[in-house]
């Protein structure tokens, strides 16, 4: 009997060695593979963000998730964010931020002291730099279509070429860039702050090349237009919003019929010229409109003027409606003879003018 337990205990001894040196196992295999789990699913998650679109939060008016891969744009906004992006347009928004609303009787008397008529503009391609900072709240009053949509055009054509001027500016000194052999300490900075503010972490010129370049006036003033009612959207009057920009930040206008799975809201400005500077940055970064700036970059290449017409065949993602909405913009660029607006010019400013605003 004595025996019989000796073995027993014996046997119990073993049992308890075995399992214990398994647990033992376990445990450190647990430890040794955790890490490993840990890094695989960290890479794993990383790889899904990298083909998340997160410059929908920025500026964007579609819900476009695709992520653009080409070799002559490269799009990263896990390295360049939206303060990167938008920093000059916060800081012009910052600056405006008293910025005073005219009322339609003032607009109109500034209008006429001034002498700007847009049969003139037409006629003589020359537009007065009046930049006004709101539309007037009158103008979803306005009856007469004809007149509101001169009305509206008259605010909004100054600011367009006043962006248009800027990017025209930069744009030269690029080229002046690309042609020396060795750019200064100062010509380096300007590029890395324009790499920052059009979305090219890879530092490739060519790139900045094709997407630092204009917009034509009259597909600038066709998409206000439909996007605000000519001027008379609430979104327009309330928040200087006049291309339709969705924002995810939470300081945005919420659509009245929004659909309940959604978030978004319409990005609002300060001022207007703070919307028009976005939505170039909008068309000039965005990879929803990559066929667009390549298009221009052709018309250039050819020698040729940026033709609304043709560019706006690439803009079918500006909005839900795909190709219904290009057409949209065309007949309005047609119907309204805005094509006369593609030439014209911005006189210098003047103190006498600047004092009447």
């Amino acid at each position: 009997m004595k025996i019989k337990n000796l073995n027993y205990k014996k046997n119990l001894d073993l049992s308890v060695l075995i399992k214990t040196i398994s647990s033992s196992f376990i445990i450190l295999s647990f430890f040794y593979m955790m890490p490993i789990f840990i890094k695989f699913s960290d890479e794993n998650y990383l790889n899904k963000k990298i083909f998340k679109n997160d410059s929908q939060k920025i500026l964007t008016y579609t819900l476009n998730n695709n992520f653009e891969n080409n070799s002559d744009e490269i799009y990263h906004n896990e390295i360049y964010g939206e303060k990167d992006l938008l920093d000059d347009i916060l800081k012009l928004n910052n600056l405006e931020e008293d910025s005073v609303r005219l009322n339609f009787s003032d607009i109109k008397k500034l209008f006429e002291d001034v002498d700007y008529k847009l049969s003139d503009v037409r006629k003589y391609k020359l537009v007065k730099p009046v930049a006004l900072s709101w539309l007037p709240h009158e103008i979803k009053s306005i009856d007469n279509i004809k007149y509101k949509k001169e009305l509206f055009i008259q605010i909004i054509l100054p600011l367009i070429l006043e962006e248009n001027n800027n990017i025209r500016l930069d744009r030269k000194k690029l080229f002046t860039i690309l042609n020396k052999s060795k750019n200064s300490d100062l010509e380096l900075k300007w590029l890395e702050k324009k790499y920052k503010q059009y979305g090219i972490p890879s530092k490739d010129l060519s790139t900045l090349k094709i997407r630092m370049d204009e917009i034509p006036v009259s597909l600038a003033i066709a998409q206000s237009a439909k996007e605000t009612g000519w001027g008379s959207s609430r979104f327009a009057l309330e928040g200087n919003a006049l291309f339709g920009q969705w924002t995810w930040s939470g300081e945005g206008l919420k659509p009245q019929y929004r659909d309940e799975n959604k978030e978004h809201e319409v990005m609002k400005f300060n001022v207007l010229q703070a919307s028009v500077r976005a939505y170039h940055r909008n068309l000039n970064t965005h990879p929803s409109y990559h066929n667009f700036r390549l298009s221009r970059a052709e018309l250039r290449d050819q020698g040729k003027s940026l033709d609304s017409l043709i560019l706006s065949e690439d803009l079918k993602d500006y909005a839900e409606t795909g190709y219904e909405y290009v057409e949209k913009i065309k007949k309005i660029i047609i119907q309204n003879n805005l094509k006369d607006f593609d030439d014209v010019q911005l006189m210098p400013s003047s103190n006498n003018l600047e004092s009447l605003i």
